[in-house]
């Protein structure tokens, strides 16, 4: 099945630059590109793209501005960030008004192709280092809610592996951490998700943020 992608940034050189990287892919198809806020508009509601890879800080019409309308005229895409802002405050705006993940343009080439992938199994990814920030922004300032059996019924390294996906690092960040293999990171990451009724790691996120497992530092 091939994805149909629509490109959202008024940079033609990384426009072009993206597209050359997802059609490489071999299962990916960008359909169309917009180079502002309107256009993305436009073509979003012409085209019913699949996946749309969204600039924030657009002409005419800035990516925010434009996220409640496209969820609107296009509401089974998937939209995906890509932007050079690192301010919590955006990702809190972006994710509020729809979107699916929230990818830094520094970190595009090696990241790009994950999140896609994950919002396209309908999770959400956010780059890892702001995912940090913003369960940090959330969790209230002391905690009183029990951790529950089913937490205390994982192993310590089962814990340990959820927490940090939760934080939003990789197996491969994971395992190297821990000097685990990434095949063993992946078993205990499944296990754990399968003890605690959980699918995704947008469901894991949300447990960590009730449950106060991850702590200030």
């Amino acid at each position: 099945m091939t994805i149909r992608v629509l490109l959202a940034d008024d940079h033609a050189v990384l426009r072009s630059g993206l597209r050359l990287l997802l059609t490489s892919q071999g299962e990916y198809e960008v359909v169309g590109e917009a180079a502002s806020g309107t256009e993305t508009l436009s073509l979003a509601e012409e085209l019913q793209p699949d996946l749309i890879l969204l600039d924030l800080s657009m002409p005419a019409l800035g990516g925010l501005d434009a996220l409640p309308t496209l969820r609107k005229l296009a509401p089974a895409a998937k939209i995906l960030i890509l932007t050079m802002h690192d301010d919590p405050q955006y990702l809190r705006q972006a994710l509020k008004h729809g979107a699916s993940g929230y990818v830094l343009k520094k970190a595009a080439d090696t990241e790009l192709l994950s999140a896609i992938q994950a919002v396209l199994r309908g999770e959400m990814y956010v780059h890892p280092s702001m995912t940090r920030v913003l369960l940090e922004d959330m969790l209230p300032a002391s905690r009183t809610a029990d951790k529950g059996t089913a937490w205390d019924a994982l192993s310590e390294r089962e814990q340990e592996v959820l927490k940090m996906v939760a934080l939003g690092h990789t197996s491969a960040e994971i395992a190297e951490q821990l000097s685990l293999s990434v095949k063993t990171v992946e078993t205990y990451r499944a296990r754990g998700m399968e003890k605690l009724g959980l699918r995704t790691r947008a469901a894991l996120v949300k447990f960590a943020l009730q449950e106060g497992l991850i702590k200030r530092d």
